[in-house]
């Protein structure tokens, strides 16, 4: 699922900084968490990264190039950090404890990992190019509630994740923790 390695060089041929995509590609997620999707564009991109506008042609081949980049690298750093997170886990009540952290997490608001989720969900929705990503995404995440429990709870707890998540976070009145435990017990049968 992650997006293709770039090669060394530009198109041209020519060496160019090798970080300056991997600065491009975090510009353009802080572009999309100021601006959403809509509101992004080659030249704001650039201006966020501090490279010329031109460079952008050498790097990407074109806004859904840009975007596919950018949103693979969101997915892939969000599921490293959850697999990272359920693999501490030594038992099922310290998964279901890492699954609880998780929606916390997630849904405090904190950074733009919420806005970022949200813009990929809708682009996805509208473009099926970047439904790749997501049902990546949750493949990945699923694999990792694997290791706890079986296919169809895992499956179940990634959904209650994403819904529990966007619920607390566009809740007009705060929620209470424990619905989140009450939810994963329900699920997990415990």
């Amino acid at each position: 699922m992650p997006a293709q390695q770039p090669s060394s060089g530009s198109r041209l041929g020519r060496r160019n900084d090798p970080e300056r995509r991997e600065k491009i590609i975090d510009a353009c997620l802080e572009v999309i968490a100021q601006a959403g999707v809509t509101g992004t564009s080659h030249r704001k991109v650039a201006a966020q990264a501090g490279v010329p506008l031109g460079a952008m042609t050498y790097y990407f081949d074109g806004m859904d190039d840009l975007l596919h980049s950018a949103f693979s690298r969101f997915a892939t750093s969000i599921s490293t950090g959850f697999e990272r997170r359920m693999a501490t886990a030594t038992d099922r009540e310290s998964a279901c404890d890492a699954v609880f952290e998780r929606i916390l997490e997630a849904s405090s608001g904190q950074g733009h990992e919420l806005i970022l989720s949200h813009e990929l969900y809708t682009l996805a929705t509208r473009d099926a190019s970047f439904r790749s990503i997501t049902t990546w995404w949750m493949g990945r995440s699923q694999l990792a509630l694997g290791a706890h429990f079986d296919p169809l709870t895992a499956r179940l707890l990634d959904a209650m994740i994403e819904g529990l998540t966007i619920h607390r976070a566009l809740d007009a009145e705060p929620r209470d923790p424990e619905e989140i435990k009450s939810a994963i017990a329900r699920i997990v049968g415990a």
